[in-house]
């Protein structure tokens, strides 16, 4: 069938390839959000379960340990950056293509998108190989020797797994342009298996946390932050055989067919084309939480110095206000926040599938109902995960650490963050539609202007000049997220992105 025929065919508006085919609005957000949500969840597992195992490391190295990794943790989010560009790609053109029943464009696509991820991830890596010391030195930690080389030494070594982790993500993304969300879900809990076996056994991390006191790598080894970075990498290279493996096997309509990986400038270019506007948002927003990062070491650079020549006592309010492990305290905070976003992103990968499929299939009604149906179930859902957050904040952090410099700040930033869960709902489930659509170019416009003309002033206002620290900087940080969700929900009431053409 040729593709003007398959768009002629798709005239009445009905979804023609894949696994949405014939399905009810209620029963496809269901079909894609839930196993996108076990996706996210087992994702978040992945740095929560690198967080416990830092945490249970020898006394003496815990703090630096969380430093370290916290940083290094940043990482791992322009990781995803990165390869979510060439993912959305992929992913936006998959279902416009299965909303028109276009399985040609579908196999290409896929094809060109992985074998992209591959080559970029091999680049991306060496890149941050070089960079390490670099990310180092600008969270400060040039003051904490100990905490810099535990920063350096899991960036390095995560950097070995990116190819893997390309083709992992970039391959689950394609699925769900297909409407699958089950297989990638899967891929995921497994992958975190293997994770949280591997660092366990490479880091030497104590389990008595878990009530197993006694319990010893039968490895015998204590590679510590890199044992950690090393089940990561291996989780990835799991991942990626995993990924590979069920693609060639072949999803509802969409099956790898290895000649696709051979280079196709013109679909290349569209996959790349829709990709660069999100590579570059992304960019932009982890720049700009680079430097927050940067803000936050120094507030702690100043709270250290001050409490030096204050000559303070080692009490838990004075080690906090020393600003002794600020960088892991603001780590931990996110990686809660994490299990809130989590069901925002799934709904939202629900809806960018969906809507693109339907634009597909030339119905427009039913695309911005699929979006405003998933915008509200996601502000139930982070609503109430946001009350969690306000009243249970120094339960969650003593699941990952109970050193009182994290026990005294961290419960204060999950309260922030908590009241503003909901705006965060509107602004994740509208960019992630936007997104899913192929209207990368205002998702970029928007992010970029609300981080640069909002989040960083006010973080600079609030947490430095104004001298209240890092709970000043995670109020800035979350109401910079009430702007930004108004935006795109202008954007989306507009209606520029129905009419864009991929």
């Amino acid at each position: 069938m040729s593709s003007n025929d398959s768009q002629n065919k798709s005239k009445d508006g009905q979804i023609r390839s894949g696994r949405l085919v014939g399905k009810s609005l209620p029963l496809m957000i269901w079909i894609l959000a839930m196993p996108a949500l076990i996706q996210q969840f087992m994702a978040a597992l992945v740095g929560l379960f690198d967080k416990i195992l830092a945490g249970a490391l020898p006394e003496s190295i815990v703090v630096a340990s969380l430093d370290g990794l916290g940083v290094g943790s940043y990482v791992g989010w322009l990781i995803g950056i990165a390869m979510a560009g060439i993912g959305i790609g992929g992913q936006a053109l998959i279902a416009r293509a299965m909303g028109s029943g276009d399985s040609d464009q579908s196999h290409s696509a896929l094809g060109q998108a992985l074998s992209i991820s591959f080559a970029w991830g091999m680049l991306f890596g060496a890149a941050m190989w070089f960079l390490a010391p670099l990310l180092a030195d600008l969270a400060l930690l040039d003051e904490q020797q100990q905490a810099r080389v535990f920063c350096i030494q899991y960036v390095r070594i995560i950097a070995c797994g990116l190819p893997f982790f390309g083709i992992m993500m970039v391959g689950g993304m394609c699925m769900h342009g297909a409407g699958e969300s089950l297989v990638p879900s899967v891929i995921a809990v497994l992958v975190n298996v293997v994770n949280v076996v591997c660092s366990w056994l490479l880091s030497g991390a104590d389990l008595a946390w878990l009530g197993l006191e006694g319990v010893t790598s039968p490895l015998g080894l204590d590679l510590h932050v890199a044992g950690i970075a090393w089940g990561s990498t291996i989780s990835f290279a799991c991942g990626a055989l995993l990924t590979v493996l069920a693609l060639t096997r072949g999803i509802k309509d969409l099956q790898l067919h290895w000649h696709r990986l051979r280079f196709q400038s013109q679909m290349a270019w569209r996959v790349v084309r829709i990709g660069i506007p999100n590579f570059f948002e992304g960019l932009s927003m982890w720049m700009a939480n680079l430097v927050v990062l940067w803000f936050i070491g120094m507030v702690a650079s100043f709270e250290i110095a001050r409490d030096v020549l204050a000559g303070s006592s080692d009490d838990s309010t004075e080690l906090a206000e020393a600003g002794q492990g600020l960088q892991g305290a603001h780590i931990i905070a996110v990686q809660w926040e994490a299990f809130s976003f989590m069901p925002g992103f799934a709904i939202g990968i629900a809806a960018g599938a969906i809507a693109g499929q339907f634009l597909g299939a030339g119905n427009l009604a039913m695309a911005r109902k699929a979006v405003w149906t998933c915008v509200g179930i996601g502000v139930v859902i982070m609503g109430l995960m946001g009350l969690v957050f306000t009243f249970f904040g120094s339960a969650l952090t003593s699941v990952i650490s109970d050193e009182p410099v994290y026990m005294e700040t961290v419960p204060k930033l999950l309260i922030i963050c908590g009241v503003t869960q909901v705006f965060f709902a509107i602004s994740m489930v509208t960019r992630q539609a936007l997104r899913g659509v192929g209207d990368t170019t205002w998702v970029f416009i928007i992010t970029t202007c609300s981080s640069y003309l909002v989040r960083l002033p006010a973080a600079w206002l609030f947490g430095v000049k104004l001298e209240m620290g890092l709970v000043g900087i995670w109020i800035a940080l979350c109401g910079e997220l009430v702007v930004r969700s108004m935006l795109f929900l202008a954007r989306f009431v507009h209606g520029g992105w129905a009419k864009r053409e991929l």
